[in-house]
């Protein structure tokens, strides 16, 4: 792959970057050089919901070994008292926030596929939306007057799936299609908040993401990950959390960014426009190939798509 960009002096807060597309993210910034503050509430003092085993701490060390400087900070995103007492730290210590990324979900146990909502279990739906939707809201209230200081901040918010995509597309629960549906509209909202003071928002998908539970799903590692493709065929499009993480640190380190600001954009999309690639370098196109090979009923096969 090319060189990473540089972003050595950059300042970053990925706020649920303790596994999946956070960690993913948390790790490409610090390739590029960017101290880097990652939050969660996944400790090795207390396991994680789930019983997951990535922690916080593992993830800011992370950052570090790719070249960056990563800060492990447990914060739970719901409670505001924590977010602002984890704003003045980075003000404190930092004195800047060049880039907040908005990754924090929570949802995973909380729906049930392709059930109708009077069937789905309300506690756990409307839990899943405080910590998929109401969490960005508490954490950008509290960032964004130290992001805002300076022109030139970029917020992402990410999410699963473009604004094109899930316009025509029902996801997985009513609740999971609001979740995901509302955080692209926070990236669009921000945008127009934020323009003012020259700063970029964006909404941000990756593709069909290998992250540690999903390679867990299927039973496999990111060295035979392939073989997953026995299970689900069309596993042969995804890529790893680092892919987006890359679509993260290129948007940062983009003088222009501005030109992306309130748009919907994708991994494969941003790919093709910077140049950079997946860890295995190549550059796979998630969106374009379910819209083009899944929901036209075509074989599986990544060939023209990676």
């Amino acid at each position: 792959m090319a060189s990473p960009p540089d972003l050595s002096g950059t300042v970053a807060l990925v706020a649920g970057a303790t596994r999946g597309a956070g960690r993913g993210i948390a790790v490409a910034l610090g390739e590029a050089g960017a101290t880097v503050w990652c939050t969660g509430r996944s400790t090795r003092a207390r396991q994680a919901a789930h019983g997951r085993p990535e922690t916080i701490e593992e993830t800011a060390e992370l950052v570090t070994a790719a070249g960056g400087r990563g800060v492990a900070v447990v914060a739970d995103h719901e409670v505001p008292a924590e977010v602002a007492d984890l704003v003045a730290r980075i003000d404190a210590e930092s004195g800047r926030l060049d880039v907040l990324v908005n990754d924090i979900w929570g949802g995973e146990g909380r729906y049930q596929w392709n059930l109708p909502l009077w069937e789905q279990d309300l506690a756990q739906g409307l839990q899943l939306v405080r910590q998929a939707v109401e969490t960005h809201l508490i954490t950008s209230a509290h960032a964004l007057p130290l992001l805002v200081r300076r022109p030139g901040g970029l917020v992402v918010e990410v999410t699963d799936g473009t604004a094109d995509y899930n316009a025509d597309h029902y996801r997985v629960s009513i609740f999971y299609d609001l979740a995901k549906v509302a955080v692209t509209r926070l990236g669009y909202s921000q945008a127009e908040e934020l323009r003012p003071f020259g700063c970029t928002a964006v909404a941000l998908t990756p593709g069909w993401m290998r992250s540690e539970g999903m390679l867990e799903h299927y039973g496999v590692t990111e060295e035979n990950w392939r073989d997953g493709t026995a299970v689900a065929e069309h596993f042969c499009i995804s890529e790893t959390p680092r892919y987006v993480g890359r679509a993260v640190a290129a948007l940062a380190a983009d003088p222009e960014r501005d030109r992306w600001s309130g748009r919907s954009l994708s991994s494969g999309q941003l790919a093709g426009v910077y140049g950079f690639t997946d860890v295995d370098g190549s550059r796979p196109d998630c969106w374009r190939y379910l819209a083009e090979v899944v929901d036209a009923g075509r074989p599986a096969g990544d060939e023209g798509y990676r």
